[in-house]
């Protein structure tokens, strides 16, 4: 086991007396040898040209999470362990994200913002944009697009410039998180014509921006998303990341343009997961479900407690706050909470009824006092309260129709039950909204018994150098497999060691070699 988690040496196999012995001490002269594999750098995993096009020394992203989950605290400290991090922008205010942007800002390395798909809400859209544009964001994390919108071409369009030697340059990379193929063929081609004239018509780019995206994809990277937290179409990894990585290649060769790297998110919980998206052709690696029970993360310790203790079947699909008139659902987890029969229950109101006015006098009782608590009444002034700061156009569409009406008294349990989750409302409890994907149960069965069970122990740069070093003692292992030793699945089991185990592999380790490239980084 030492032998294959000593990466910068090589591991032989040897023939011993009661079978296969790895080493990294060159054989003895007469030892059988039964395989061999090289050293490998973590940093050697996924392309070299998704560091370089982002500035980080691993081909390792954590992925945002709504409602500033994944904290302004968390992506920085991803950045500063050579990591790239994705801001979660997505449900919070306009102050919260330039709070947040301000002190990204100090950080001094790459980092992602979050720009998820609001069909409802484009005026969040938006926001988002502006800000990013404010704070000179290099990089966005298109999420939840069902195709392209002017926001996210804006984005794209006004970071283009034209090269002394004619080529096209950027300064706004997009990485496109998606789970079908006709959504990812939008952003592997460049943006259409029409929606270009548009922006040029409203001020928002010059023409010769204009000009240049139609020479270019509007994504850089392309996020094959499968079974994770939140948003998710529940795609097997094994299924979905080939396809997406042919669409990206087939729609090169059809526009002529450069083939997009293509990552892979959903189920990187363990290291055999990460290593195993690597072995498949990924590009680079998103991690998600498992970075929110982590110290920086913003979720309070009681839902970080129920995030270790969940297992990998503990998670079900319930109506999602942002798209809840479209019938999209979200990955939550199950265990714990009343979350998910409940916002069923919303829903199944919602496709029934055509106003509130309709609800039956039980109806209307169920969802005043186990649901909202609140009368209906006051939960719609609330939310037009809310409406007329953020988007009052909201405001006057619901005056003008019940059931759209209907819908935002619905979205306020939902939108708010994942800020008692952060918030850790205590009465609130069993109304907690937690995104989770099964990678979190796996993750907790992989860490069980050492110091990452505890959430207290979870910080964010560590969790991801022990699945990266993890996934690289497994690859390893799998070149021997692959050259014929029978290896048992127990041997490439990388565990990860306390902070006070100076040895290799170790937290410890990761953190001084994280500081000493930090300084030549420098």
């Amino acid at each position: 086991m030492d032998a294959l988690t000593t990466l910068d040496r090589p591991c032989w196999a040897v023939a011993g007396p009661r079978g296969p012995v790895l080493t990294t001490e060159p054989p003895a002269a007469g030892q059988r040898v039964l395989a061999a594999v090289g050293p490998i750098r973590e940093e050697s995993l996924g392309a070299a040209a998704f560091r370089r096009h982002h500035g980080v020394r691993r081909a390792v992203m954590s992925g945002a999470m709504a409602g500033g989950i994944a904290s302004a605290a968390l992506v920085a400290a991803m950045a500063r362990a050579g990591y790239l991090g994705s801001f979660g922008a997505a449900g919070l205010t306009a102050a919260r994200i330039e709070e947040a942007l301000t002190e990204l800002d100090r950080v001094g390395a790459p980092y992602a913002v979050n720009l998820i798909h609001s069909p409802h809400e484009p005026a969040l859209e938006r926001m988002i944009v502006d800000a990013c544009l404010r704070h000179g964001v290099r990089t966005v994390e298109a999420s939840a697009f069902l195709d392209l919108t002017e926001e996210v071409v804006r984005y794209r369009a006004t970071g283009l410039r034209r090269e002394p030697d004619g080529s096209v340059a950027t300064d706004h990379r997009v990485i496109a998180k998606v789970s079908r193929a006709e959504v990812a063929s939008v952003f592997l081609r460049p943006a259409p014509a029409p929606l270009l004239q548009r922006l040029v018509g409203r001020g928002a780019i010059t023409a010769e921006q204009a000009d240049l995206a139609r020479r270019v994809p509007v994504a850089d990277d392309l996020t094959a998303e499968a079974d994770s937290g939140g948003h998710t179409d529940r795609r097997p990894l094994p299924v979905l990341l080939p396809a997406m990585l042919a669409l990206a290649e087939q729609v090169a060769r059809e526009t002529g343009t450069t083939t997009a790297r293509v990552g892979a998110a959903g189920g990187i919980g363990t290291p055999m997961a990460m290593a195993a998206a690597f072995a498949a052709g990924a590009a680079y690696v998103v991690t998600g479900s498992v970075n929110q029970s982590c110290v920086e993360a913003d979720q309070c310790a009681a839902t970080k407690e129920l995030l270790a203790a969940a297992g990998v079947a503990d998670t079900v699909m319930a109506p999602s706050a942002d798209m809840f008139e479209l019938g999209v659902d979200v990955q939550v987890l199950g265990r714990g909470t009343m979350f998910p029969a409940r916002a069923r229950r919303l829903y199944e109101l919602y496709r029934s009824r055509d106003s509130l006015a309709d609800l039956t006098t039980a109806e209307r009782t169920e969802l005043e006092e186990r649901i909202l608590r609140r009368p209906v009444v006051d939960v719609w002034d609330d939310t037009r309260r809310f409406f007329a700061e953020r988007d009052p156009s909201q405001v006057s569409r619901a005056e003008a129709d019940e059931k759209r009406r209907m819908a935002l008294v619905f979205r306020w349990y939902l939108g708010l039950s994942s800020t008692w989750s952060s918030r850790g409302e205590p009465d609130r409890v069993l109304d907690y909204q937690i995104w989770c994907g099964p990678a979190m149960g796996a993750f907790n069965a992989w860490v069980a018994g050492t110091h990452l069970a505890a959430p207290a122990h979870r910080r964010v740069a560590d969790v991801t150098d022990a699945l990266l070093h993890g996934a690289a003692v497994e690859a390893r292992a799998t070149a021997l497999r692959l050259a014929g030793l029978r290896l048992p699945a127990s041997a490439s089991t990388y565990r990860p060691s306390p902070p006070t185990d100076d040895g290799p592999g170790s937290v410890a380790a990761h953190a001084t070699a994280r500081a000493l490239a930090t300084r030549e980084n420098r």
